[in-house]
C-alpha cells in the first residue's frame, strides 16, 4: 500500500499556498485596474463632479456666499480626490466580484446560497444609504446650518473640508443602511433568532436614535431622517431572516 511522505505533503501544501497567492494577486490587480480605468475616465469631469456634490450646500448658502479654497493646491487636488472616491464607488461591484471569485471555491453550497444575496444586498443598501444622504439628509442639514448662522458671520466653507464632511456622511449612512445584512449574519451564526430579534425591538429603536444623534449634524430633522429608516431596515432584516434562514426561523 502506497504511503505519502511528509516531504510530499509539505510540497503539496506549499504549491497550494503559492497558487492561492498567485490567484489573490491576479484578483487584486484586476480590481485595481478597474479603479484606475474608471478614475482616468472621470478625471476630465472632476470639476463638474465637485459642482454636483456641492449643489446641496451651494443652493442654500446666503446670497453672496460661496465655497472657498484655503490652500494653494486645493482647487486641483480636491476634485481629483472626489474623482478617486467616485471611481471606488463605481468600481465596487467589480471589486466585490473579484473578492467573491477568490473565496467562493472554499465555501459550502449552503454558504454560497446565503452569501450571494448578502453581497448583492450589502452593495445595494450602501448605495441607497449614500443616495439617501445626498438627496434628503444633506439638504435638510445645510438648511438648518445656514439658518442658525449667527448674525454678522458669513458662511464660507472650504472645499476640502466640505468634501471630507460629505464623504464621512456617505460612509456613515451607507454603513447604517447595512442593518438588514448585519441582522441576517447574526442570525446565521446563531447569536440571535427570530424571537430574540422581536424581543429586543424596543432596544433596537433606542439604539437607532442614539446612533443617528451621534453621526448626523446637530438638527432633529437629520436625526429622524436616519433613525426611522434604520428602524424600518431592522424590520426588513427580520423578514430577511425568515426568508434566507427558514429552518432557523422555524426553530
Amino acid at each position: 500500500m502506497a504511503t505519502t511522505e511528509p516531504d510530499d505533503l509539505g510540497d503539496d501544501l506549499q504549491q497550494g499556498l503559492f497558487s492561492h497567492l498567485i490567484e489573490l494577486r491576479s484578483r487584486l490587480l484586476k480590481a485595481v485596474a478597474c479603479v484606475l480605468l474608471v478614475l482616468v475616465a472621470l478625471v476630465p469631469f472632476a470639476n463638474r463632479l465637485y459642482s454636483e456634490l456641492a449643489a446641496p450646500l451651494v443652493a442654500r448658502l446666503p446670497q453672496g456666499a460661496h465655497l472657498i479654497a484655503t490652500e494653494v493646491a486645493s482647487p486641483f487636488i480636491t476634485p481629483l480626490k472626489l474623482a478617486f472616491y467616485a471611481a471606488l464607488f463605481i468600481s465596487m461591484p467589480v471589486i466585490l466580484y473579484q473578492l467573491w471569485a477568490f473565496i467562493s471555491p472554499g465555501l459550502y453550497k449552503h454558504e454560497k446560497r446565503l452569501a450571494r444575496p448578502l453581497l448583492v444586498a450589502s452593495l445595494l443598501l450602501f448605495y441607497c444609504g449614500c443616495a439617501f444622504a445626498y438627496f434628503l439628509v444633506l439638504p435638510a442639514a445645510f438648511r438648518f446650518l445656514t439658518a442658525v448662522t449667527p448674525a454678522g458671520v458669513e458662511m464660507m466653507t472650504d472645499i476640502t473640508h466640505y468634501l471630507d464632511f460629505v464623504m464621512l456622511m456617505f460612509f456613515a449612512f451607507g454603513l447604517c443602511f447595512e442593518v438588514p445584512v448585519a441582522v441576517v449574519i447574526l442570525a446565521a451564526v446563531g447569536i440571535v433568532d427570530i424571537a430574540k430579534l422581536r424581543n429586543v425591538r424596543r432596544y433596537a429603536i433606542v439604539a437607532a436614535f442614539a446612533v443617528a444623534a451621534l453621526i448626523t449634524p446637530p438638527d432633529i430633522t437629520s436625526m429622524v431622517l436616519l433613525a426611522i429608516p434604520m428602524c424600518l431596515l431592522y424590520e426588513l432584516g427580520i423578514l430577511a431572516v425568515r426568508w434566507l434562514l427558514p429552518k432557523k426561523a422555524a426553530d
